[in-house]
């Protein structure tokens, strides 16, 4: 198969997005949240589980501690007691108390809206911050890639075989979509991905995309 140009590829690209807008408009956040420290800490809960699973235990956690300054006080062992139901909840608990200190000791207790900075944020790495910044800040640095956002870049071969990373497959999908469009590719490709772009039996003979997808029917 010929090697793409990149004018294709950003062709196709808007095709793409102008489908998945059509079909899901924004593409809204799973996550319930209402500021962006809620969302911040949300998102470093989401690690390894479900959006679904997040959702169902963040309701008690922000009625306990609705601040900041209320998190960062917090035992970690009483964080550790509500969040049990989710994976790895020590690490999580231990994270999101020092997250919260450092919110308090170095930003005057306000999530910053900034990329770098929200990376030094412990239990914060480039993912968490990308949605952060989209969702709640709408003023995308980048796009988020999660296990969805690979798994669909790449089906579509909007990122090729050397993005084999997400920092790599997040650096192509910045050259194939405008900046306009960063803040709604993630939401789209999780909602798609989870209703026809699924990691087992994609629904390739219904899909929406299936007349631009390099892959359908040999997705793997």
């Amino acid at each position: 198969m010929a090697r793409e140009s990149l004018v294709s590829k950003q062709q196709r690209a808007a095709e793409i997005e102008r489908r998945l807008y059509d079909y899901y408009g924004r593409g809204e956040a799973s996550l319930d949240f209402t500021d962006p420290f809620t969302l911040t800490v949300a998102v470093v809960l989401s690690a390894q589980c479900t959006d679904a699973a997040v959702n169902k235990i963040t309701p008690k956690l922000f009625a306990a501690y609705p601040t900041p300054l209320a998190l960062a006080q917090a035992p970690v062992a009483d964080v550790e007691e509500i969040i049990h139901p989710l994976g790895f909840f020590r690490s999580k608990a231990k994270n999101i108390v020092a997250l919260a200190q450092t919110l308090v000791a170095d930003f005057g207790g306000e999530v910053p809206a900034d990329i770098d900075l929200l990376q030094k944020l412990p239990g914060v790495g480039r993912k968490t911050a990308n949605c952060v910044m989209c969702a709640a800040f709408e003023q995308p640095q980048g796009i988020a890639v999660d296990t969805h956002v690979f798994r669909i870049a790449h089906r579509l071969k909007l990122a090729g075989p050397s993005a084999d990373t997400p920092a790599k497959t997040e650096a192509v999908l910045m050259k194939a979509f405008p900046r306009r469009d960063w803040m709604f590719v993630n939401h789209q490709f999780v909602h798609f991905g989870r209703e026809f772009c699924r990691a087992r039996n994609p629904r390739c003979a219904d899909c929406i995309l299936g007349d631009v997808c390099p892959t359908r029917g040999n997705w793997d």
